[in-house]
């Protein structure tokens, strides 16, 4: 891709030597063991400036200079590849798109016949070559003309067969990563065998498909997309030149690789699509953009590449990429930065949380500056240190983490991470026998809190026990825990400062009021770990009763859609902790609700069955925007009780699973995304008369 002009302005020439020079030597890291000092908008950052200048200056072109090359020319091998692995060029946004699809139809003299739009995988590029249909060798990209043998990691690599389907002779090229879920399975293994953990998912490809001798397994996945010495076929993949043939369209040889055995990204939401048209193609880089964080594996961008092979073979190839496929690139959610202190901090409930404090550094447009270390089994397991430059990520909304260090690059002026001896709160003992760490005191070390929190408009909705009133009712020592709300006086309440009459009574009706809240509210006020709003309400429709919650094992429990076998533990631990507040409340009369239980959904694993009757059954319906009409006086949690009262499933964020977009005034992106996907948008008050029947009576 050409660069304007004026990027060049940004090197000066001895800025130009030095460019070079980092980002060989950052080339070379990312195309051997993934481990590069730099993010990827950093990396790609810097190869545009040095495209610039050299496009300003082709004189001064340096030898060494990744521009042009395979892989930036950091990397080899001594097994020929029988038809050249190239890469992608790459744009940036959807005008730069559009200009290099112009530029494409200029070349070929005629519209592109039609487009096909994939998932760009963020792993190694491989090429596993086939004899009579068995495995017979896998080798890397290497430098495009030859890569390393790496036949002795083949039996790791899931979705790659060692049997084809035909007896074929063929070599199908893809990509070999790990997804998140074998990411993080690889680094427990690792640490356990005493090694240093991975940085990052394409760290651990790199590292796990050279490695040999290891006494431990890691597992991988394939994701084919080419293919070389099929008589059909046209291409040698992703980026790679047209082969011999007529051959078929790339979206059907995509097709061919799967009814052969091998995996493709056709198994997945972010499956490739054929578009007849630009607008089409654009619309679908931005749905996979969009699914990103859904997705089981990382991508660092959306593949756009013309579909028949006679484009392709028209189109040819430069030295470094083809002229028929172009990467568009998203916004980096790794970035490297460096990790300052660990602050220790005591949740409502007790538990113990190391959080992060970074340099701030941006990422997928956000400024980051802290993120979450999990626990202190996870600080000790990826080896963290004061000072280290670390990998960060972020995918969507997920909260910022920190993955690994940069163990090379360590000057010896880092320092270890100093673990709490006593509670950072209160001073009180630690409980250590669960990788959470917690307080002794649970709860109680947090007990405004916690009282705060179970007070709140979503839960019991208690008036005029803001966090000022529960510090004042627990340092008097009139609470000790929930129960004893429904114990205050009005005396007790009448020698409390700033307490008068009308507060005191308003007071008491409003804690009387809430001994008849709903069950769901009842057990979101109890802050159970592994819970909240939408949880208490699958839990409190599931099983009718606070005493039927309580009766429940793990097993009942990892019945409630959105409750996994681990979760079920937490939760059932949780609850006989609190036996003894359960009792109180009980004897309060508060949660004593009882009604007839659903029953349990059949969800299939990729498809959650929607439970439910009413105008809403069968819709999963995401609300977003300021509410206006019969809404505006409903909290958001209210409105997602109505969805449920109505039939439908509330969710937070929009996905292709959602049939309903609710959008109020500043609805921002979730209504853009939803639009994109074609999903029905009604307004506060088209809505408010689809369930006017189930709405709260004033």
């Amino acid at each position: 891709m050409m660069l304007p002009m004026n990027d060049a302005a940004l090197l000066t020439p001895g800025d130009y030597a030095d460019a070079v020079a980092t980002a060989v030597r950052a080339a070379a890291a990312y195309y051997t063991d993934g481990a590069t000092p730099l993010g990827d908008d950093e990396y790609d950052a810097l190869l545009r400036a040095v495209a610039a200048y050299e496009q300003a200056h082709p004189q001064e072109v340096l030898p060494d200079s990744p521009t042009g090359k395979v892989a930036g020319g950091a990397v080899g091998g001594d097994v020929p590849h029988s038809v050249p692995m190239l890469s992608l060029d790459n744009v940036f946004s959807a005008e730069e798109l559009a200009d290099w699809a112009a530029g494409l139809e200029r070349r070929l003299g005629r519209p592109v016949d039609a487009w096909c739009v994939e998932p760009k995988l963020d792993g190694l590029a491989v090429a596993a070559r086939y004899r009579a249909g068995r495995l017979h060798q896998l080798i890397t990209r290497g430098d495009g003309l030859a890569g390393e043998d790496i036949s002795h990691a083949a039996d790791a690599v899931l979705g790659l067969p060692a049997v084809l389907a035909e007896p074929v002779d063929v070599e199908l090229r893809g990509e070999v990563l790990l997804t998140r879920e074998q990411f993080e399975h690889a680094n427990e293994v690792r640490t356990a065998h005493g090694a240093v953990p991975f940085a990052n998912p394409r760290n651990g490809a790199a590292g796990t498909l050279r490695a040999k001798d290891r006494p431990y397994r890691v597992e991988l996945t394939f994701f084919g997309y080419g293919a070389v010495g099929l008589d059909e076929s046209p291409d040698g993949g992703i980026g790679d030149g047209p082969g011999e043939g007529e051959g078929l369209t790339h979206s059907a040889l995509l097709e061919r690789l799967a009814a052969l055995g091998a995996n493709t990204a056709a198994t997945t939401a972010a499956h490739p699509l054929r578009c007849a048209t630009l607008e089409e193609a654009q619309q679908r880089v931005d749905e996979i953009a969009a699914l990103r964080s859904e997705l089981p594996f990382g991508i660092d961008g959306v593949v756009v590449k013309a579909d028949s092979a006679a484009d392709q073979r028209e189109a040819g190839s430069g030295s470094r990429a083809p002229r028929w496929a172009v990467a568009r690139k998203l916004a980096a959610e790794h970035k490297v930065t460096r990790l300052l202190d660990v602050e220790w901090n005591v949740g409502r409930t007790g538990i113990i949380a190391p959080r992060a404090v970074l340099e701030p550094v941006v990422i997928d447009g956000v400024t980051v500056t802290y993120a979450t270390l999990h626990n202190p089994a996870d600080i000790t397991r990826r080896g963290l240190m004061l000072g280290d430059r670390v990998f960060v990520y972020r995918a969507g909304d997920v909260i910022p983490r920190v993955e690994a260090p940069l163990v090379d690059e360590r000057t010896g002026e880092e320092r270890p991470i100093a673990f709490p001896e006593v509670c950072p709160r209160c001073g009180d003992a630690i409980d250590r026998e669960e990788q959470r760490w917690r307080c002794v005191r649970g709860r109680d070390c947090q007990l405004v809190a916690s009282i705060s929190y179970a007070v709140g408009r979503d839960q019991l909705d208690i008036e005029g026990l803001g966090g000022t009133r529960a510090v004042q009712l627990v340092e008097a020592g009139l609470v000790s825990d929930l129960a004893d709300l429904w114990t205050l006086t009005r005396e007790q309440l009448l020698a409390l400062e700033r307490m008068g009459d009308t507060s005191t009574d308003n007071l008491l009706a409003a804690i009387e009021t809430a001994r008849s809240r709903p069950l769901n509210r009842v057990f979101c006020a109890l802050g159970v770990r592994g819970t909240g709003r939408t949880m208490s309400r699958r839990i409190a429709a599931h099983f009718g009763s606070m005493a039927a919650i309580r009766a429940a094992d793990a097993e009942t429990l990892a019945q409630v859609d959105g409750i996994g076998t681990e979760k079920a533990r937490v939760i059932v631990a949780e609850l006989a902790d609190l036996s003894p507040l359960l009792d109180r409340l009980a004897d309060r009369g508060v949660g004593t609700a009882v009604t007839a239980p659903q029953a349990p959904a059949t969800a299939s694993a990729e498809e959650p069955t929607i439970e439910g009757t009413g105008p809403l059954a069968g819709e999963a319906v995401v609300v977003t925007g300021s509410m206006t009409g019969p809404l505006a006086a409903l909290s958001r949690n209210e409105v997602n009780e109505l969805i449920e009262r109505a039939g439908g499933k509330a969710s937070s964020s929009v996905s292709k699973r959602t049939t309903l977009l609710v959008a109020g005034e500043k609805a921002g992106s979730k209504r853009a995304k939803a639009e994109d996907l074609g999903i029905r948008i009604l307004t506060p008050d088209e809505f408010a008369a689809l369930v006017a029947a189930h709405l709260p009576q004033a």
